[in-house]
């Protein structure tokens, strides 16, 4: 998934930014909900994890704005705040999920996956498939199976080929790789999306007679079958 983080504080930022991430999410942190509201306008995400009180508009103020303009990503709401209206009130504000802190981070990730579950269309399943099960991805395992052998991807591999089997027909910008995967501040270049792709084509690929990752050139790449 890729996730936007709003948390003030530093080292829970951090933290959670860490621990999610090794659960092969895309997590991108903001500490305020001006800069959290200029990412949204520019990315697309599959949840926000909005701290409630942070500097400017509050994480409860953010969320009802949103879900005001029609976003429906699902939203968890964290909070020290643990009495019933406050919980309340962060649910009435469109919130899908409340955690109060401090808490254990396996109970944050088990809530994550569930609205993972309940998110957009794309995220339904958690297996995509690509023709007669020629290539298998289990985003909720994280195994990958081609032609009934188990490949073994890094983290960013992995990412990467969830992107492109998610819209396998189409073609992936550079652009909007290096924005999904790597996110919008990440100090990364084209030339880091064409060095995994070629890191992911000798898994995928090349002990394979039938290539599934096609460059469309001076546009991006497609996962497909055949040309």
């Amino acid at each position: 998934m890729r996730i936007l983080l709003m948390e003030d504080d530093e080292k829970l930022g951090m933290l959670i930014q860490y621990k999610l991430s090794q659960e092969f999410h895309n997590v991108e942190w903001v500490r305020d909900s001006e800069t959290a509201e200029q990412y949204i306008q520019v990315g697309s995400y599959d949840a926000y994890i909005l701290d409630w009180m942070v500097p400017g508009k509050s994480g409860v103020e953010l969320c009802a704005d949103l879900r005001a303009k029609g976003d429906r990503t699902p939203i968890l709401m964290l909070t020290a705040r643990d009495a019933v209206p406050d919980r309340v009130k962060g649910l009435r504000s469109g919130a899908d999920d409340y955690l109060v802190k401090p808490f254990a981070f396996e109970e944050l990730s088990a809530r994550v996956h569930a609205m993972s579950r309940r998110g957009a269309a794309e995220w339904s399943d958690d297996v995509l498939r690509l023709g007669d099960d020629v290539l298998v991805l289990n985003r909720d395992t994280h195994d990958v199976v081609r032609s009934g052998s188990v490949l073994s991807l890094t983290r960013r591999e992995f990412q990467l080929l969830a992107l492109l089997l998610q819209y396998s027909g189409q073609v992936i910008s550079r652009e909007r790789i290096m924005d999904q995967i790597w996110g919008m501040d990440a100090e990364v270049t084209p030339n880091s999306v064409d060095a995994t792709i070629k890191l992911l084509r000798k898994k995928v690929d090349d002990p394979f007679p039938d290539k599934l990752i096609h460059s469309v050139r001076g546009f991006g790449y497609r996962l497909s079958l055949g040309e």
